[in-house]
């Protein structure tokens, strides 16, 4: 399978000689699930689109600081694209800001949750139980790091994952398209380094909580191999 991951943003400068780009964390934990998958990166974010929908056989997107409310030109290409994949009925995975921009583009609304930050590790609970969740598992730990949740979801949206901070954890629209708000790609040392970036901007009870969860193992691998199943299953119907 060939799988297009498309670039929503770029690691803090500061952070990348330890940590790397995001490229380097999907290239990773990819490989690591199942090295026969061949990677190509858009970097979205920079402009950069696949020139046509079939050069890939499936798609994910990952994370970003921007809102899939902002509008930014690359953004609105984004929703765009996502709007024609799922037309096309091509597989697609949005993890965090792809999620949110899943749900917006398919005609639901996102915004700043009331809650506040979402950052450490969240455990979600398995809501729905599918074919590709393989290895079986009742719920998954896994870093998150967002402001703004999914508040109204798209027509046709079953809901798979969720918790009480989170109601809306993971979302599958129709058969090919699949929305993550974790992030499997995140290690628990990144997390920590990138909450200390935004000491100054989150609550100090709260950031004391997501740095306390960080002691939780994660499910990543997991996750991912989940979201590959996903792709390969969907991307042969």
């Amino acid at each position: 399978m060939k799988l297009g991951v498309l670039l929503c943003d770029h690691v803090q400068t500061a952070l990348q000689e330890e940590f790397g780009d995001y490229s380097d964390m999907f290239s990773q934990i990819i490989a690591e699930c199942d090295d026969s998958i061949t990677i190509e990166y858009f970097a979205v974010v920079d402009g950069e689109l696949p020139k046509h929908i079939d050069v890939c056989d499936a798609y994910m997107s990952t994370g970003s600081k921007a809102s899939v409310n902002d509008d930014f030109p690359w953004v609105n290409a984004l929703e765009r694209l996502v709007w024609q994949l799922f037309l096309a009925d091509k597989p697609f995975v949005g993890i965090c800001f792809g999620h949110q921009m899943i749900a917006k583009a398919l005609g639901g609304k996102v915004g700043r949750s009331n809650k506040g930050w979402g950052i450490g590790v969240a455990t979600a609970i398995v809501n729905a139980d599918k074919q590709w969740m393989l290895p079986k598992q009742n719920q998954l730990k896994l870093v998150v790091s967002h402001q703004e949740q999914i508040q109204q979801l798209p027509p046709e949206t079953k809901v798979l994952m969720l918790n009480d901070f989170c109601p809306y954890g993971m979302i599958q629209v129709g058969k090919h398209f699949l929305g993550l708000q974790g992030h499997p790609e995140f290690s628990p040392e990144y997390c920590y380094a990138l909450m200390h970036t935004r000491k100054n901007l989150i609550a100090k009870e709260r950031f004391q909580q997501g740095i306390n969860s960080l002691t939780l193992t994660v499910d990543a691998q997991l996750t991912m191999h989940w979201l590959i199943n996903f792709l390969k299953q969907t991307s042969s119907t």
